[in-house]
């Protein structure tokens, strides 16, 4: 395929398909975005239109339309993945590697094995694996599946870094999940939108893991980043896992990011990603996506957006001050 690409954005509004929308215009692609217009505004010169999936006849504004390629980042039933009424020729369905089955081993590449597809909406895995043979099905070779891992950035609507940055922006004795060298594996909004696009300029099909390569950033880079953008007077005070654990703290919620040491850890932050990065990947540093997400924390009024489906994350002030008062 050769630049100047019509593409096709189901969703394109909020976290990661507005990435993927504003990558593509910065690239002078033609694009298109549908939806049922319920979120944020679309930028300048993409066509937007509105529909439903989900219903009856809901596609009927693509009657008539073709494109170079979608990019498809819808997480409920798989059952409206690549609808027929999607003319293109390639198809990028962002998946999640969650459809791995647990436990994932330390390293893993795409070739791990999966969960059962699954129609039932809590069944976060079972679903995304549908998606993808949805995609598969309708696309064959021709089907791109990107089985992201942790997702950050500015515009993030999940509250992990924004938690993260808030909290420490207030001052005082943070609590820090060690150990401080802990290796952390995710991809920023940005460069998983700059890759899609760049996969599906080149033709490629099938399942890529992107993240960073683990260790891209550890608890240590990714916190003091966090101390430095937002110029507070924070001191970060390193607990070992032992010690948040026995206080009952749940990791990854009330401690957003933060996995301790051993199975979890290895499943979430140890993934391989060399066939990504051999096709392209490339990923910013951890303190350029601190920084951009804290200027656009600022820029809303420090409040970030939250996904409706998604629970709030973040640690109550009470119970860490109560874990910091036994560090002393």
């Amino acid at each position: 395929m050769v630049g100047g690409m019509r593409l096709l954005v189901l969703g394109g509004t909020e976290f990661v398909g507005r990435a993927v929308v504003e990558a593509a215009v910065g690239r002078g692609w033609g694009v298109t975005v549908l939806n049922r217009g319920r979120n944020a505004a679309i930028p300048p010169g993409v066509v937007s239109l509105r529909g439903d999936r989900t219903v009856r006849d809901g596609l009927a504004a693509l009657d008539g339309l073709s494109f170079d390629a979608v990019v498809d980042t819808w997480s409920w039933d798989p059952a409206v993945v690549a609808p027929p009424a999607v003319s293109a020729g390639w198809y990028a369905y962002i998946s999640s590697r969650s459809v791995y089955q647990w436990p994932v081993a330390a390293g893993a590449s795409e070739s791990a094995s999966l969960v059962p597809p699954s129609t039932d909406i809590s069944d976060y895995a079972g679903i995304k694996r549908a998606g993808e043979l949805a995609a598969v099905e309708a696309f064959g070779d021709r089907a791109l599946l990107v089985r992201a891992g942790l997702i950050l950035g500015p515009h993030e609507n999940i509250g992990r870094l924004p938690w993260w940055l808030t909290r420490i922006a207030r001052g005082g004795d943070v609590l820090a999940p060690g150990p401080a060298s802990l290796p952390l594996q995710y991809i920023d909004a940005r460069d998983l939108a700059n890759w899609t696009l760049s996969a599906l300029e080149a033709g490629l099909g099938g399942p890529y893991n992107l993240v960073s390569p683990s260790g891209h950033a550890t608890m240590s880079a990714l916190l003091s980043a966090c101390v430095s953008v937002t110029g507070s007077a924070a001191t970060l005070r390193w607990a070992e896992p032992a010690a948040i654990l026995d206080a009952g703290v749940a990791p990854w919620t009330e401690l957003p990011i933060w996995l301790p040491p051993g199975e979890s850890h290895d499943a979430m932050h140890t993934s391989d990603v060399s066939r990504a990065v051999a096709t392209g990947l490339r990923c910013r540093p951890v303190t350029e996506t601190v920084a951009d997400t804290w200027a656009w924390l600022e820029s809303i009024g420090g409040v970030a957006p939250q996904r409706a489906d998604r629970p709030p994350v973040g640690l109550d002030p009470d119970a860490e001050a109560a874990i910091l008062k036994g560090l002393s």
